[in-house]
């Protein structure tokens, strides 16, 4: 009977008899599958995989495991655009590439691309500001978050560390205060209308769904409505064993293929496979916006760059900073090929430099007059307009330009190190866009824009002195001085920082400075609050929770914390002296202190505060 089966499945598939003698542990096997399934089979053989059954044994012998690797192969089949046929397809083009030493760049020449370089606090910033926020509300935020907080030293998944220590406010839940304040902002500017949700989306992966879905669900979607929340898990892909791209058998059990991560560029074709971009488009949406997990100053830039996407008209806004000339950060470029060809692209610094000598420029990536490269650094932070976005995905099905970085074992790039498998970058959209899209780049301080959270404490030590540690050392001070240097702007007398080292790296200590999102979120919000003659000494911590409290004439030595709900105006003056709080250091090796504290090297001691709470509507004051 099964021998039947097995026949009448290779006759409906024109499956002749020497495939069945050339792969008689797969024929014997083949009424176990579904007739899709055997089609799978066929089209494996058809590309070289047949190692993928050697090893198969008799029928009755684990038949479980067999339909299991084709439950596997039906889900990496499905969950790429094209289909296995397709991977395996580019990945022997792009090994045959790799291995030929191809310079992916052959042909274009570089050149400085047009972009809107903001500087904070004045008229222009203010202007984009202003137009940014009206836009919010017609925006959709993206949060690739597929990593683990591992190369930091924390278990976790990194959404949940902390961004800062004086109110514990982990990265999530600063992400989400931060849209909502901006879908409040933006309605109350645009006054009346229907209120809109702005939707929230965080890509997953294997590594971090379940346990983002708990942090979401344990603390109340940090205030935000569930159904605004959308989660999208992205796949791995198959592992790639040799130049001829068969794909790996997982060392682990010989009945799976070997996975791993694809990159973040999946974020395209997640979005466009489930079905969220027509939606946000009948709902009149006009941006998608796309960030990464760990920069806790990213929303300070935001509002600015969407305005900026909305005046200038750009299909793709790059968030950038400024980069000093061959600094370890990629730089956004614009490259004419000979065929008259153009994009405008992040090209990584060690590619950039030799691109340039190669085109006419004989000392490559060099400073200009401004001090900084004219090639803005890229930050990993991108605004598509939503149609030409759309239009663009029904071209490519979301599929993204890949690489291939295979290590070799040797000069002859016959043989790998390592499985290797092919990968792709959310900033390499618009590698495949027509020349007339208008794709532009918003270059702020670094100050205010960029401190991502990257880095273990040993890793950052290592980093030479004058480059960034991308630590949550270097993170939480950054936050510190953002704010410091934000409250100066508005005309407060801030002390200046001391340095000190912790965990081996020496770091800024300007006065520890936060605020929640409601309270201060453009320049001209946080102008309309502070007034008179205030100053806040270096030992100094302050924490404003609430959107309705009012600075005026505060002379702060000490730590201050004012919490109030919306309903309450409070303000808040006078003179306020305590012993304050302490910072600690801690060794990042003591393992009795909680890793989201020891990877940071300090922690506050609390020593004295000055803390109030209003949770009655009114007016109130708060005179020290």
């Amino acid at each position: 009977m099964e021998a039947a089966v097995a026949t009448e499945s290779l006759s409906k598939l024109n499956i002749n008899g020497d495939f069945a003698s050339s792969l008689p542990n797969l024929h014997k096997n083949l009424h176990l599958l579904s007739p899709q399934q055997v089609e799978l089979a066929k089209m494996l053989v058809e590309k070289g995989q047949s190692h993928l059954f050697e090893h198969w044994p008799e029928p009755g012998v684990d038949d479980d495991e067999k339909k299991a690797f084709f439950d596997q192969v039906t889900r990496l089949n499905s969950s790429y655009p094209g289909g296995l046929a397709s991977y395996i397809k580019t990945a022997r083009e792009l090994l045959a590439d790799s291995r030929a030493g191809k310079n992916p760049f052959d042909g274009f020449t570089p050149s400085v691309p047009t972009g809107e370089n903001l500087s904070y606090g004045d008229e222009n910033f203010i202007k984009f500001e202003e137009a940014g926020v009206k836009e919010a509300q017609n925006a959709a935020f993206v949060l690739v978050a597929g990593g683990l907080g591992e190369r930091l030293g924390y278990n976790g998944i990194k959404v949940a560390l902390p961004f800062e220590t004086i109110t514990g406010t982990c990265f999530l839940q600063c992400y989400i205060e931060s849209v909502l304040a901006l879908q409040e902002a933006s309605y109350r500017m645009t006054q009346g209308g229907q209120k809109k949700e702005v939707p929230f989306v965080i890509m997953t992966s294997d590594d971090t769904h379940a346990r983002t879905v708990e942090l979401l669900e344990s603390n109340s979607y940090f205030g935000m409505k569930p159904t605004q929340v959308k989660l999208l898990k992205q796949e791995k892909v198959a592992c790639l064993e040799d130049n001829d791209a068969r794909l790996a058998l997982d060392p682990q059990n010989k009945f799976r293929v070997q996975t791993k991560p694809h990159g973040h560029g999946d974020v395209h074709s997640l979005l466009y496979s489930s079905g969220l971009l027509y939606e946000w488009h009948d709902a009149g949406l006009r941006w998608v916006l796309f960030f990464q997990d760990t920069n806790g100053l990213l929303f300070k830039a935001i509002p600015a760059s969407i305005g900026v996407s909305a005046t200038k008209g750009y299909h793709v806004n790059s968030l950038a900073v400024p980069r000093k000339a061959k600094e370890a950060i990629g730089g956004i470029t614009k490259l004419t090929h000979v065929d008259g060809r153009s994009m405008v692209i992040n090209v990584e610094y060690n590619q950039l430099d030799p691109l340039l000598r190669a085109t006419g420029f004989p000392d490559g990536d060099v400073n200009c007059e401004t001090g900084y490269s004219p090639f803005p650094g890229n930050i990993n932070q991108l605004i598509l307009e939503l149609d030409p976005y759309i239009e663009e995905l029904k071209k490519t099905g979301g599929a993204i330009k890949e690489f291939v970085n295979p290590k070799y074992k040797d000069a002859c790039k016959t043989s790998f190190k390592s499985s290797t498998r092919l990968e792709c970058m959310m900033q390499d959209y618009p590698k495949t866009l027509p020349p007339s899209a208008r794709v532009g780049f918003t270059v702020m301080d670094t100050w205010l824009a960029y401190a991502p959270v990257k880095n273990n404490p040993e890793d950052a030590a290592k980093v030479p002195k004058g480059n960034p540690y991308h630590s949550a050392t270097s993170g939480e001070m950054a936050i510190y001085r953002a704010n410091s240097l934000i409250l100066r702007k508005v005309g407060v007398q801030v002390d200046n920082p001391v340095k000190e080292v912790f965990n081996g790296q020496e770091v800024e200590v300007w006065p520890r400075i936060v605020w929640k999102p409601t309270w201060g979120l453009t320049f001209a919000d946080i102008r309309s609050k502070v007034s008179g003659s205030c100053s806040i000494t270096q030992r100094s911590t302050m924490a404003i929770k609430g959107r309705n409290i009012f600075v005026k004439d505060l002379s702060l030595d000490g730590a201050l914390v004012i919490d109030s709900i919306d309903e309450a105006e409070v303000k808040a003056g006078g003179s306020v002296q305590n012993k304050g709080w302490l910072l600690e250091k801690v060794d990042y090796k003591d393992t009795s202190v909680p890793e989201a504290i020891r990877i940071r090297g300090f922690r506050f001691k609390k020593i004295e505060q000055l803390e109030k709470q209003f949770s009655e509507p009114g007016k109130f004051e708060l005179k020290a």
